[in-house]
């Protein structure tokens, strides 16, 4: 399974502009991923020069056909005119997806800083590795008080899904209360808005009491001598100076370590300020 995670700005490019088709094309260029996770996908904002506001979750569904698309609104708000200006994370999946969660994120007050409502986008794919539950999810940048509380919150779900996962609930044969499977093994990838060593990096990978599989970040899993590669502001643009550092990673559940790879950073200059993270499982 090759697995890329990226925050692509509304597609910005390393012109300025905002483009879907550059940002498949950039996708495609780093490799042929059979699941795609995506942060900051828009429709309906126009405030980012450049970008009209068209609804990227239809282009980016458009590009990757072959892939299932799975949408998940962290913000859904009316627009001019009765449009809908949503913004949040998206995954594409080449594998079938046998169930969908959004979860909405913690989101504490916190009114001296900016800040926005959260989620994080779990689909079970039915890989051939077996179900694979995948989470996508952005934290909060501003609000150490509510990033916190997300990392919080993520550790819950986790040890709620291995329970699922361990104990199949009861279900009828058909309809909403159909049985579907819940995976257990887990891959947790986004742009967390935190450092390697800060106390949400620990504290989402400390061990649980229960048995819970406990989440683990596969650089560190596979470079456990070499800091983890930068994955934001490599390369100067307009406004936006080159000073690299790392705040998007992912984290896969104990019992998917073994099957780790590679985790690389692609470096090139893509457009937006991050850049994407591939991640394979054999």
């Amino acid at each position: 399974m090759n697995l890329i995670t990226w925050n692509i700005q509304r597609g910005r490019t390393p012109g300025g502009d905002c483009s879907i088709a550059h940002t498949a094309a950039s996708l495609r260029a780093v490799a042929d991923a059979d699941v795609i996770c995506l942060q900051e996908v828009s429709s309906g904002y126009t405030d980012m020069p450049g970008c009209d506001g068209a609804n990227q979750f239809a282009l980016l569904a458009d590009h990757f056909s072959a892939h299932v698309p799975v949408a998940g609104l962290a913000c859904d708000t009316a627009g001019e005119g009765g449009q809908r200006r949503m913004f949040g994370n998206m995954i594409l999946s080449r594998y079938p997806v046998l169930q969908v969660i959004r979860h909405a994120l913690p989101w504490p007050p916190d009114p001296d800083v900016m800040s926005m409502q959260r989620i994080a986008l779990e689909a079970t794919l039915d890989t051939p590795l077996g179900p694979v539950r995948v989470i996508t999810t952005h934290l909060e940048y501003f609000s150490r008080l509510q990033r916190s509380a997300q990392v919080q919150r993520l550790r819950d779900l986790q040890r709620e899904a291995a329970a699922h996962a361990a104990r199949p609930r009861a279900g009828a044969a058909a309809g909403p209360f159909c049985a579907t499977p819940r995976g257990g093994a887990a891959i947790l990838a986004g742009d967390c808005n935190f450092l390697p060593g800060s106390w949400e990096y620990h504290c989402l990978q400390a061990p649980f009491d229960d048995g819970t599989p406990a989440w683990a970040d596969a650089w560190r899993l596979r470079h456990p001598a070499q800091a983890h590669a930068p994955t934001v502001c490599l390369h100067d643009h307009p406004g936006r100076p080159a000073d690299p550092f790392t705040c998007d990673f992912v984290f896969v559940s104990e019992d998917l370590a073994p099957r780790l790879a590679q985790v690389r950073v692609a470096m090139d200059d893509l457009g937006p300020d991050h850049q994407p993270l591939l991640v394979r499982l054999d």
